[in-house]
């Protein structure tokens, strides 16, 4: 595989078509990647219904314009996501997350649809080294290619968000939190990842780091301008490079550890080629990373205290998730999205809001994740509280 990264400034979305042209241009022309008479499917992350201005899911001028460059090759553009495991995967959630996040308007712009089919199909995938069979909604089998379009995101489970993890999205919504539950240690469910990354083997990644997420993204975190679109024909190769841009150690990372361990060439960074852009220049200065990091859950599980104990300690030294009940809204995502479901909505100071059994919580994250009010919280415990003061 090319594992060559490409990279051109672009300081708002306004200058996003242009951006995306040079930087289709340096890779070999849209031509490399559409052809006439094929069906693709754009995959941004539709993590779930927010304004483009939130930063959350692709922006829609991003998608637009990819849109665009596929259809003047004479394909078939068609835009689909399951979002993220607190939603079903139904015609009303699509209908309303396409709407919110603006791919309506771009798919109107770039003369691509949008996708209602809600089926799935179990996919055998004998090459993957952790898990051979994977829920796969029906518009990305039935395509001839995807072209996956992530954002530069950090995530309190996995560190960071970018084109592998983006590809967890075409695994139909409610499914997902059944990963979740079988592969709640960081590195597995990075290695789940990379299987999946393989079985649907995107023609194109595209990262809209225009603007990224800092802080305990990928739905809670702070925007941080970045001003750059990225593209890799490889999605590890683009994660590689995504992560050192926010200073994430590869120790920190789950996915390059995983990706390291099985031998992967281009889960380095200092491996990767790239074009158009130095390392320094896409170094973003003091970028935040999530509080998790601190603590090794979630991800390696590498920190010294935690060889020994395992998951004795889990629980006690990580942040702890917790539901501020004044601006609980008792959506249900929350309960929909928690792979254990240890969250029930209940009454709480009057009013209904969701309440987690912490007793039975695996700090994935997912409730974090998922809530559309950021009505959860990530607190830290005493014992992590002390370990973090000792600097451990």
């Amino acid at each position: 595989m090319d594992h060559r990264v490409f990279a051109v400034s672009c300081e708002d979305y306004q200058n996003a078509p242009a951006a995306l042209g040079r930087l289709l241009e340096m890779m070999g022309d849209a031509g490399r990647f559409a052809a006439a008479g094929e069906t693709l499917v754009l995959k941004p992350n539709l993590l779930r219904a927010a304004r483009p201005e939130e930063a959350v899911t692709t922006h829609p001028s991003v998608v637009a314009a990819a849109g665009r460059a596929v259809v003047a090759q004479g394909a078939r553009a068609i835009i689909a996501d399951s979002p993220g495991s607190g939603f079903r995967y139904t015609q009303a959630v699509l209908r309303r997350t396409y709407e919110v996040c603006g791919m309506t308007d771009a798919a109107r712009e770039a003369g691509a649809e949008l996708n209602f089919d809600t089926g799935h199909e179990i996919v055998s995938h004998p090459e993957g080294r952790l898990v051979k069979r994977f829920e796969v909604i029906t518009p990305v089998l039935r395509a001839d290619g995807l072209i996956n379009l992530c954002r530069l995101k950090t995530h309190v489970f996995t560190g960071m968000t970018g084109a592998v993890k983006n590809l967890f999205g075409v695994i139909p919504g409610l499914t997902k939190p059944g990963y979740h539950a079988k592969l709640a240690e960081g590195r597995r469910f990075a290695g789940m990842l990379l299987d999946l990354a393989d079985l649907i083997a995107p023609r194109l990644n595209i990262m809209d780091a225009v603007v990224g997420m800092e802080g305990d993204g990928p739905g809670s975190g702070d925007l941080r301008k970045v001003g750059w679109l990225l593209a890799s024909a490889s999605p590890l190769a683009l994660d590689a490079v995504a992560g050192g841009m926010m200073g994430l150690a590869l120790e920190d990372n789950p996915l390059l550890l995983e990706a390291d361990a099985r031998g992967m060439s281009a889960a380095h960074a200092e491996d990767v080629k790239l074009v158009g852009a130095t390392v320094e220049e896409l170094r973003v200065p003091g970028f935040r990373l999530p509080e998790t990091r601190a603590t090794g859950v979630g991800f390696a599980g590498s920190a010294w205290w935690q060889r020994p104990v395992g998951a004795l300690l889990r629980s006690a030294m990580s942040l702890r998730p917790e539901v501020v009940p004044e601006r609980c809204i008792a959506c249900g995502a929350c309960v929909r999205a928690c792979p254990e479901q240890v969250i029930a909505l209940t009454e709480v100071r009057g009013k209904q809001a969701a309440r987690i059994d912490q007793r039975g919580c695996i700090r994935c994250y997912c409730c974090h994740e998922m809530c559309p009010e950021d009505a959860i919280e990530l607190r830290p415990s005493l014992l992590y509280r002390l370990a973090h003061r000792s600097g451990r």
